[in-house]
């Protein structure tokens, strides 16, 4: 239990980091207290999600494996106070789901153009 609280604080810290720079850049203070009060998304819910589309779109690989245990852990990442809603690890969790269904009946999407 002690690893698993650790690996969720090192995720948790990691949301915070700043990918695209300055964010708050030419922001006055009263701006930048409004945006951080406003809800967010949690980027892990957001990567699930995008992932485990990729594991329902292609069921004849096992990504749902990787995108399954990534939704699960991360969606402890999730705070109800500073994001928005956990329906992106859900439909993270689901999409993976139906992939791993698809993987065991050995269905495949067929695509018509």
């Amino acid at each position: 239990m002690k690893i698993f609280k650790k690996i969720i604080d090192i995720l948790n810290s990691w949301k915070d980091i700043d990918i695209w720079g300055d964010r708050n850049e030419g922001l006055s203070d009263d701006d930048i207290k409004y945006m951080d009060s406003i809800p967010s998304q949690n980027p892990y819910g957001v990567v699930g999600m995008i992932i485990s589309g990729f594991a329902f779109l292609f069921p004849q690989y096992p990504f749902f494996v990787i995108t399954l245990t990534f939704c699960i852990v991360t969606f402890f990442t999730f705070d109800k106070e500073k994001e928005d809603n956990p329906w992106t690890f859900i439909m993270g969790i689901i999409l993976s789901l139906v992939g791993l269904l698809m993987f065991i009946k050995g269905e495949v999407h067929h695509l018509i153009i």
